[in-house]
């Protein structure tokens, strides 16, 4: 095919006309760079940028791309990793997804990435091209997509505004998510007033790869062709993720809706195979998606990552838009587009794959030795910089963090709200509450068992899919915070969050991994904020090191705040685990009749930032107390005791308790049982009310068959790791049965749990 350009003439701003017009003004602050900012700009290029670098530097220097405000507390996670962590990974930071190696040849390629300010201004479209993104992230490393998950945070769930947002962002998950034939493996919903004008939509994609298949963003190779391929550019998205998630909300300044890009899912499920054809046909040498930033981020990045110049011409770009002029096209980020390095010799090759799926291109230039990246327009160059000022080497601010003058106060506010001595109520009173109902109005929008590979999904605690349908191998996901803990301490609220993902890929039956982390914060520019940044990074840096797994990629979304008031610190964190095989997973309901059910960890009376203080409308005290060693002992009971058939059934305990992890280990297969605390509580000292509502972290309950109850107990003892028999699987009883303090039948346990989002929603 022939490429096509625009009739459309505009008075160009080139580079001759910046040299000989130095006074001219430009409007830098209105797309979003500061006064220091611009005027650095000037400096490194020793004159007036012109209108299109200006537009580059202003997308690929805000918050969103540059990480400029976050990047001196982020050296940390390369900083604390050691050698023996380094083991599995393939890829780490700095590329656009890391890279595991899961034995057998085959590696797995994750990352979370945030679509928050989007999905407020347009919640369908925001959701929907926040999967699109971190899809095309996957594709870009050689790998085939295979699951999505999606930790979600909304406002209150009786304000007027949040069936918007929950019905336009579930449907864009879903709606995108199920275009492109992917399964929805899990993730998280959580409601709290602090995300009413800054809901949190962070998405996580994962894919697989033989070793082999590894692609890396780079242009190298002088004389090598640069083509742009996959949807045209539009006039969606022009500076969209890149500038609206670098400022905070104000509602006195006009709404950005122009700027949120819009999706076509299917124009992307083409784009993975035609990708996939070229990676296996080996017709490209770098390949870079085009997300935040579009253009401006493609080709400032694979000329700075590889031989450090590139010439375009931008007015090869195929448009939708006729009207655009060359800056909005460098800034435009329309979505389903690529682009790829080919050589000059596998030219032909690359034209019959796209022609093959139907996919148009153009060829925009080559790259080159002359360390620049030049862009003409026309022939005439509008561009002429160190491809490196722009995607490396931009703005370094460490700003000023305090600790906040009020946090002694609230640390020091513990729980001492109601204990009802009335435990059946109190049960059904948690277990029907936003944030700890079930979450089937929303996951059965979502297909979770597409391809035939998804071993586990929601509800159960970790989603498991199998890669290798000959020997089972498989992964196991899992992405948690919980910003009450991290508002509470942010150090270790991350490590909680941590710690918790952890446990619930461990609770599956895998080996945790990897790391992928989603950390969402207010504005940076509040020294408060900043601190909460600072203490959250320096807790998951170190809890990552002591659980020996390495972070691989993420995303810092700060600036989610409106009229200052900024949300809770929330830390999203993902977990990465294998499995030698599948079948070996671990469901997190039990049953078989007459299984014991065992409590393993210990009780202690750990209510401040709880689910029945956020009930009651309670924050203050300290989370609950953690302990690592603890962490990774329990981990290993678990994959032991899942690998070697001791347990069938594991569920974590974390938001809700013992009270949630049973009602929910129950109605997971609609099976009762019979369960006894009063042990439990002689031995730990604390009440039943503490019993079944404490988030004592390092906690799970398992069902053991009678036959390994032996074998099972005396793996426990030898890691001196506590467990107490608490209870025993009973199918007849068809109740949640806690001896001597109530019994809950499961038909009205069910009604009550999955009431709640029907009736807001439905």
């Amino acid at each position: 095919m022939t490429t096509e350009t625009t009739s459309k003439k505009f008075n160009i701003d080139t580079v001759e006309h910046a040299e000989q017009t130095p006074e001219q003004p430009l409007p830098w602050a209105e797309l979003g760079l500061k006064e220091n900012e611009y005027l650095r700009v000037v400096e490194i290029l020793g004159r007036r940028p012109t209108a299109a670098e200006l537009a580059m530097y202003s997308v690929m220097w805000s918050e969103h791309c540059s990480y400029k405000s976050s990047k001196v507390h982020l050296r940390q996670f390369g900083d604390k990793v050691t050698e023996a962590m380094k083991e599995h990974l393939l890829v780490g930071i700095g590329e656009n997804a890391g890279v595991v190696d899961i034995g057998d040849g085959w590696a797995v390629t994750f990352k979370v990435e945030s679509h928050n300010h989007p999905s407020f201004v347009e919640p369908y479209q925001g959701a929907a091209t926040g999967v699109g993104g971190i899809v095309r992230d996957i594709i870009s490393m050689g790998a085939r997509p295979v699951a999505v998950m999606d930790p979600l945070r909304f406002g209150a769930i009786d304000h007027p505004d949040t069936p918007r947002l929950v019905h336009g962002i579930v449907s864009g998950i879903g709606g995108y998510g199920n275009s492109l034939g992917l399964p929805n493996i899990g993730g998280e919903v959580v409601f709290d007033s602090v995300y009413q004008g800054n809901p949190l939509v962070n998405a996580l994609a994962v894919g697989v790869l033989r070793h082999e298949d590894i692609r890396l963003a780079n242009a190298s190779g002088v004389g090598n062709r640069v083509v742009l391929f996959g949807a045209r550019t539009g006039g969606d998205g022009i500076g969209g993720a890149s500038v609206l998630a670098s400022e905070s909300f104000d509602s006195s300044k006009p709404s950005k809706r122009p700027a949120v890009q819009v999706g076509d899912p299917f124009a992307e499920k083409v784009l993975i195979e035609c990708c996939l054809e070229l990676f296996k046909a080996s017709v490209v040498e770098g390949i870079q998606d085009l997300g935040a930033a579009g253009i401006s981020c493609a080709t400032s990045e694979l000329a700075s990552n590889g031989d450090g110049g590139m010439h375009v011409e931008l007015t090869s770009v195929l448009l939708r838009d006729p009207s655009l002029t060359p800056g909005e096209i460098l800034m435009s980020e329309s979505q389903e587009r690529m682009m790829a390095v080919v050589t000059p010799e596998n030219t032909a090759a690359f034209e019959a794959i796209m022609d093959k799926w139907n996919v148009e291109y153009s060829w925009l230039g080559e790259v080159t030795d002359t360390g620049r990246l030049i862009i003409e327009w026309d022939g005439e160059k509008i561009v002429d910089v160190d491809p490196r000022t722009v995607a490396h080497d931009g703005p370094v601010y460490e700003r000023p963090y305090s600790r906040p003058e009020w946090l002694d106060g609230v640390q020091a506010d513990s729980f001492a709200g109601d204990r009802p001595s009335d435990l059946k109520t109190a049960v059904l009173e948690l277990m029907a509450s936003p944030n700890m109902c079930s979450k089937d109005w929303i996951t059965n929008q979502y297909d979770r068992y597409v391809q035939g590979n998804t071993a586990l999904a929601m509800p159960d605690d970790a989603g498991v899919v199998r890669v290798d349908e000959e020997t089972g191998l498989g992964i196991a996901l899992s992405t948690d915070a919980n910003g009450r803990y991290s508002y509470l301490n942010p150090y270790d609220g991350a490590r909680l969050a941590l710690a918790e993902a952890y446990r619930n890929v461990a609770t599956s039956g895998a080996k945790p991994m990897a790391v992928t982390d989603c950390l969402n914060f207010g504005s940076p520019e509040d020294p408060e904020v900043m601190w909460q940044f600072a203490e959250s990074v320096r807790g998951l840096a170190d809890a990552c090191q002591e659980l020996g797994v390495p972070v691989t990629g993420g995303n810092v979304s700060l600036y989610n705040q409106t009229g200052g008031v900024a949300i809770h610190p929330t830390p999203v964190v993902g977990v990465l685990g294998v499995f030698d095989d599948v079948a070996r997973r671990t469901p997190s309901g039990w049953r078989e009749d007459g299984q014991a059910i065992y409590l393993l960890g210990t009780t202690r009376d750990e209510l401040d930032g709880s689910e029945w203080a956020n009930l009651h409308g309670h924050l203050g005290g300290q989370p609950p107390a953690l302990d690592l060693g603890a962490e990774k002992t329990l981990a290993a009971i678990l994959i032991n005791s899942s690998r070697d058939g001791m347990i069938d059934a594991a569920h974590d305990l974390s938001e809700g308790g013992l009270a949630a992890a049973l009602s929910e280990a129950a109605l997971r297969f609609g099976v009762g049982a019979r369960i006894a605390i009063d042990e439990l509580c002689e031995r730990d000292g604390i009440d039943a009310f503490t019993a079944l509502f404490s988030e004592s972290q390092a906690r799970a309950v398992v069902s053991v068959p009678r036959s390994e109850e032996v074998r099972f107990n005396d793996m426990c003892a030898a890691r001196n790791f506590p467990r107490t028999r608490i209870g025993v699987v009973d199918v007849e009883s068809d109740a949640l049965d806690v001896q001597g303090h109530f019994t809950l039948p499961l038909t009205e346990l069910k009604e009550a749990h999955e009431a709640t989002l029907p009736k807001h929603f439905a």
